[in-house]
């Protein structure tokens, strides 16, 4: 699938790409209405349906990602019910596995994430997932999602890296066609990002539905 030789530069989204994206999904989707019925004397779904609409105004900018920004539009506060679910935060099987193998294989590891810093921080300490790279970097640093072609103009001053020479693996279409865009030449899908949904059909960009269908090779060290 990839031409490990041509590697230099592995850029990893977080959210739905090694990590399971039931967590967001179901924090977002379930709790998050829950608890904003609870306080407006609401049922779920009379709940769902005054903050959905929220949500699809605030996609694929910023404020999705925000927690401060979420915290002040619903009155509630988010990363006191993340830490309510963190239990529920869980690393994709096999991600530990080519994270050592793509370390082992000399490659430069870079988490490019569009989560909020407060997300970032309570999903690392729970994962330790951080000691693995070389470089996190969050969107919010920069002001622009990853959607936004600019923003890869920032990445790429802050590490620089070749375009030829660099992989992305992002669960989002939209993220995905951005980087395209931009010119790097190695991009993956995940097919199925929410082990609790099934598989998506995907034909616009390649796809792997586990991390070991991508194990670089390593040197035998023995």
């Amino acid at each position: 699938m990839i031409d490990w030789s041509n590697i230099d530069t592995i850029l990893l989204d977080m959210d739905g790409t090694l990590l399971d994206l039931n967590f967001d999904n179901h924090f977002w989707q379930e709790f998050v209405p829950q608890r904003y019925g609870e306080k407006h004397g609401l049922d779920i779904e009379a709940a769902k349906a005054e903050i959905f609409p929220r949500y699809q105004r605030a996609e694929g900018t910023m404020n999705w990602y925000c927690v401060d920004y979420w915290t002040g539009e619903l009155g509630l506060e988010i990363m006191q019910l993340k830490q309510e679910l963190e239990h529920l935060i869980a690393v994709h099987p096999h991600v530990f596995d080519f994270l050592d193998a793509a370390r082992q294989a000399s490659k430069y590891l870079a988490l490019v994430t569009n989560a909020h810093s407060k997300s970032l921080e309570l999903k690392m300490q729970r994962t330790e997932l951080g000691k693995h790279f070389d470089r996190i970097i969050c969107a919010h640093d920069y002001g622009l999602p990853k959607e936004d072609l600019r923003f890869w103009d920032h990445l790429i001053k802050d590490i620089p890296f070749d375009k030829q020479h660099t992989l992305l693996v992002d669960d989002s279409l939209s993220v995905l066609r951005s980087a395209k865009a931009y010119g790097l030449a190695y991009l993956l899908a995940v097919y199925q990002p929410d082990t609790r949904r099934p598989a998506r059909e995907i034909t616009e960009f390649d796809a792997i539905h586990s991390f070991d269908e991508l194990m670089p090779p390593t040197r035998n060290l023995t």
